[in-house]
């Protein structure tokens, strides 16, 4: 419960610090940055479990395979997150990135032949019915949408995480080697790509601290404490469900830090989306 609690809380402050950080950095720039920080937070924690071993022999089998995960996680995903994030508000940009799980409802269906249940269809209508309240800031009768753009990769952002996750199925190896060798092998081409397309002179202390708690605690560390928790957890499913908290508080987060106006529909389309999320994984 502690490891679950402390990565709750973490994951409710970065939604924050993607806002701060890119008052200092392109999302190029930041995903390159917080790619290389977690790299070596990973790396750092796989050679201290003794991984050394398995990092080679995983990466000699299937190299071109954690090519196309690290191209497709940090490297695709985070830059079109974002650049949602640049486009929106925060307080609607992470709301409109929780609906990946139903996104993954609808790509597992499709490539991987399972069944779209009853409870699948309510979720999906909560969750866009919430996207599309959160979108149009109530005005779902207008169609007004606060910005397009902005929604539209804060959705795509979503099927590209939820394909990760079905790319994934196709490999068993530990969480922590998939990590290290995905970042390792993204990041010459985000490196190579940020130098030649963006300038890196002139970037104050704040951006580089913002930049690097973003690799330290979304990319890195809270992925480790989330994943001990639901190994030593006596019951998974109510430490799983205390990620339903961390949208909440990020909201009050960005409130108080940044001074983000939270509106009455973010609210509602948020309740709508957790609730289809939560009515999605009841039991019979």
């Amino acid at each position: 419960m502690i490891f679950a609690l402390a990565a709750v809380l973490l994951w409710s402050t970065v939604a924050t610090a993607f806002k701060i950080t890119l008052n200092y950095l392109t999302p190029l720039q930041m995903v390159t940055a917080a790619s290389t920080v977690s790299f070596f937070i990973l790396l750092a924690i796989a050679l201290s479990r003794g991984k050394q071993q398995l990092l080679l022999l995983e990466l000699r089998r299937m190299p071109l395979y954690y090519l196309l995960i690290g191209l497709l996680n940090p490297t695709l995903y985070y830059l079109v997150l974002f650049q949602a994030y640049q486009l929106l508000p925060a307080s609607e940009a992470q709301p409109l990135n929780y609906t990946w799980a139903i996104a993954l409802t609808f790509m597992a269906a499709f490539f991987l032949k399972q069944k779209i249940r009853k409870r699948d269809w309510i979720a999906s209508a909560f969750g866009y019915l919430g996207v599309l309240i959160i979108a149009t800031r109530g005005d779902i009768l207008g169609l007004s949408f606060s910005n397009p753009w902005g929604v539209f990769w804060a959705l795509l952002s979503t099927f590209l995480w939820a394909s990760y996750w079905i790319i994934n199925t196709k490999r068993n190896a530990e969480s922590i080697v998939q990590l290290v060798l995905a970042f390792g092998l993204a990041l010459p081409f985000l490196i190579v790509l940020s130098l030649m397309t963006t300038d890196w002179s002139g970037i104050p202390w704040q951006g580089w601290l913002a930049v690097s708690y973003v690799g330290l605690f979304e990319m890195g560390v809270t992925f480790l404490l989330w994943m001990t928790a639901m190994k030593t957890a006596s019951n998974t499913s109510l430490i799983s469900n205390l990620i339903f908290l961390s949208p909440f508080i990020s909201l009050l987060l960005l409130n108080q830090i940044i001074g983000e106006t939270i509106h009455l529909s973010t609210i509602l389309g948020l309740v709508l989306i957790i609730s289809g999320l939560i009515f999605q994984r009841l039991r019979s």
